[in-house]
């Protein structure tokens, strides 16, 4: 393939960056169609031979709230039998000590929780209070406590909510830090209906830095609705970020924020962190062939930008 940029190093951007893969489950959860649990398979091991090293596969959820993903328990197993390379990190998002319990049982060693910065969305996506949900969560982190289990931190809303509208930095960070405190030992900033702007990113990284959580404890969560998701991860690396969600072919949304679009593609960030002189260990050819091959299962074009230029040098 051709089209790979020049590098050209930015000062005060990290000189590694690790991507959370995170289209096996944000991804998947919001497509209409039901893959099988083979072609999920199929894709976690093309990803992690592609170089990603942090996957998030799916999701320990109540199977009538994303059938998507109610093959979860089948697909660890299926990934058991997998040649996956020894760096790679397989987690999952639960909800609650019912699902850590299903992801342990599965074999999985590493979870992810989620809570939202605002009332509206907690109730629509968790069906209860932002203090019940924080309450259920520390619950989780306890149990993961005692099984040694390592657990990731995610915030959803925080820069906007299709109910409430604007969201107050005070609110994320409030949310943000307790989550820190029960335990998680990274946090990632979800702008889940893509509404932020790298002036708003930098300003909740200083709030978040200001009451001990630093860009170090951070990951950032972009979704691309208006465009912005590349420019708010620069504003966010430029601030010393240097973990980063994206998701295979731009895949994903969430299907409870009918507003979300997809997330940033993986190979969007891959291709700008290349022309930075930045570290991934991301094979972007291969993980351009990978994510043209799920829309051909999908039966849609990618997302991706980079796939679309990519793939039609290549049909040249």
């Amino acid at each position: 393939m051709t089209g790979l940029p020049q590098q050209m190093a930015l000062e005060g951007v990290p000189r590694s960056v690790t991507i959370h893969e995170v289209g096996p489950r944000d991804g998947l959860q919001n497509e209409t169609a039901v893959l099988a649990t083979a072609t999920k398979a199929d894709l976690v091991e093309r990803l992690a031979h592609a170089g990603l090293t942090s996957i998030e596969v799916t999701a320990f959820v109540r199977p009538e709230r994303v059938p998507q993903l109610a093959d979860a328990e089948a697909l660890v197993a299926e990934l058991g039998r997998r040649q996956l390379p020894a760096s790679v990190r397989l987690s999952a998002l639960v909800p609650n000590v019912e699902g850590l319990s299903r992801a342990l049982g599965a074999g999985l060693h590493e979870v992810a929780v989620f809570t939202s910065a605002t009332e509206s969305f907690a109730k629509a996506n968790l069906n209860r209070s932002r203090e019940e949900s924080l309450a259920m969560i520390a619950a989780v982190l306890a149990e993961a406590e005692r099984s040694g289990t390592a657990v990731r931190g995610y915030v959803s809303m925080c820069f906007g909510d299709p109910w409430e509208g604007a969201v107050q930095v005070a609110e994320v960070v409030s949310v943000g830090r307790r989550l820190v405190d029960l335990g998680c030992y990274e946090l990632s900033l979800g702008d889940t209906i893509g509404v932020a702007t790298p002036g708003h990113v930098v300003a909740m990284i200083e709030a978040l830095a200001e009451v001990g959580v630093g860009p170090e404890r951070l990951a950032v969560h972009f979704h691309d609705t208006y465009g912005q998701a590349l420019a708010n991860t620069l504003a966010a690396l430029q601030c010393g970020v240097s973990s980063v969600d994206a998701s295979a072919g731009g895949l994903g949304g969430c299907p409870f924020a009918k507003s979300a679009t997809g997330n940033l593609a993986t190979e969007d960030l891959v291709f700008q962190l290349e022309g930075l002189g930045v570290q991934t260990g991301v094979h972007l050819d291969e993980l351009v062939s990978t994510s043209a091959w799920m829309a051909e299962q999908l039966g849609r074009p990618s997302a991706s930008r980079v796939v679309r230029a990519m793939t039609k040098e290549d049909a040249r």
